[in-house]
């Protein structure tokens, strides 16, 4: 390619795409490179199943896009992104045919959780009531001044502690314990492990103020609704374009990289400096997963009824059962029965499936690179809660840990979260500075979810990665 642009991203999921559009509207000429043959990277949705089907082909749920202080800068509704809220956006049954919720108004979900009310609400609602300062806060380098010093102390401070310990301090009740221990488990650490309450104090506190939303005909559209406004600012999108080194890419200013380091270890080669090569090839993986779709006859027939209103189900039991699962997957070991995450964006979409019949998004922790294939533990955990479910069954889409990696390179291993999660990994991502996408590199930088703020769709690492660009190179 003789063409020279201002600059170039290597990936079109949603941080490749916050990059791009960060720098086209600083009036520069971008060109997104993409492997596959379709864009998104982690936000795809495809029929995976049966004709008519659509199902998301990573992430399906989007707290964090919906409250991401980037994405609500970009006009993406008019080019095609709807949410959807559930009536509930997270149920967590239990096996006494009940559920605890978390609702979007805290008082609610407070006033179901009976004895505990007192306590979730004097956890819950001040970090509610702090989302946007809180926000901008956990959605940057851990390594920077604070802006709202006091809001993040009074989310810090129980957000250090594992999640089993200050679960069982604050709640005298299972429900209360196992709905927190559910959204800590978001964390793909063991629940005894420093900062696993941040997980879920972030996302429950995301699910009060913006919900857990779902986007209209799929994870796609978010996508599409980025590319699509790359594309009126003049950006430009190549697919089916794998950069295997940097050598390959057209000339340009700036390099924006949205993959793991490890891909930038072997793509860079021995460019990069030995003592930043280590410190890339000693980041520590997260474990992976085993997701499976499914297209169904009819709703899942829950025992609880209020799962049947809500949009994302966890299934692990009590705040112990999943504790324990999580402990043996970080041994490596294949829990008999896993932390199962489902999502049935069908019940609040109609455009998913054909009329009257279903989908069903789900999947479960497993080791890191598992090649196993765990169906029938993951449905004998679902058919727990929803007895029946199998009878329910069409037709199933599943991939293991090196499947997935497969579809999408950043998933080395099954890992969704770009690395490890523990505390010294939130601080150094990937390696410890105030600018961790700047490389050794003159002109090149990481953007993927291996730098700050970490995995989900929000945007945020691409948009960081550009502004740091923009301020070193481009200005």
């Amino acid at each position: 390619m003789s063409i020279e642009y201002d600059a170039v991203v290597a990936g079109s999921g949603p941080n490749g795409l916050a990059a791009a559009i960060t720098l086209a509207r600083a009036a520069y000429s971008v060109l997104v490179l993409e492997a596959n043959s379709t864009i998104g990277g982690g936000a795809r949705s495809a029929e995976l199943t049966l004709p008519g089907f659509v199902h998301d082909v990573c992430s399906a749920v989007h707290p964090l896009a919906a409250g991401s202080p980037f994405f609500k800068t970009l006009p993406l509704e008019r080019f095609g992104l709807t949410w959807i809220q559930p009536e509930i956006p997270l149920a967590h049954p239990l096996d006494d045919g009940t559920a605890a919720c978390l609702h979007r108004d805290v008082d609610l979900t407070a006033d179901s959780l009976g004895a505990d009310a007192r306590a979730y609400r004097r956890l819950m609602k001040p970090l509610a009531r702090d989302w946007e300062k809180l926000a901008t806060e956990f959605l940057q380098p851990m390594l920077h001044l604070p802006r709202h010093p006091i809001a993040l102390a009074r989310f810090g401070i129980p957000g250090l502690c594992p999640s089993t310990l200050l679960a069982k301090s604050l709640f005298k009740r299972e429900p209360a314990r196992a709905l927190f221990a559910g959204i800590a488990a978001h964390s793909f650490l063991p629940l005894e492990a420093p900062v696993s309450s941040a997980f879920a104090l972030v996302l429950g506190t995301a699910g009060h103020a913006v919900g857990w939303p779902i986007p209209s005909g799929g994870s796609q559209t978010i996508a599409n609704a980025l590319a699509d406004h790359l594309a009126k600012l003049g950006g430009k999108i190549e697919i089916n374009h794998c950069v295997e080194n940097l050598d390959d890419l057209p000339k340009s200013r700036a390099v924006l990289l949205d993959v793991s380091p490890w891909q930038f270890v072997r793509i860079a080669g021995s460019k990069l400096p030995a003592r930043y090569r280590r410190g890339l090839e000693n980041f520590r993986h997260a474990p992976g997963i085993f997701k499976t779709d499914y297209a169904l006859s009819a709703p899942l027939p829950w025992r609880a009824e209020a799962c049947k209103c809500a949009g994302t189900i966890h299934l692990g039991g009590t705040l112990d059962e999943i504790a324990h699962v999580e402990r043996q997957v970080a041994r490596g070991e294949i829990p008999e029965r896993p932390f199962v995450l489902v999502a049935q964006q069908s019940l609040f979409d109609e455009t998913r499936a054909p009329r009257g019949q279903h989908t069903l998004w789900a999947y479960c922790h497993v080791p890191f690179g598992c090649k196993v294939d765990v169906s029938a533990r993951m449905e004998a955990q679902i058919e727990r809660f929803a007895p029946g479910f199998r009878d329910c069954i069409l037709a199933r889409h599943a991939l293991n840990a090196v499947d997935l990696e497969k579809s999408n390179s950043n998933l080395a291993g099954g890992d969704i979260s770009g690395g490890a999660t523990n505390f010294a990994q939130l601080i150094a991502r990937p390696i410890l500075s105030p600018t961790p996408y700047r490389t050794p590199l003159p002109g090149v930088y990481l953007c993927s979810a291996s730098t700050p703020p970490g995995g989900g769709v929000h945007g945020m690492c691409g948009y960081h990665a550009a502004r740091a660009a923009l301020k070193q190179i481009l200005s």
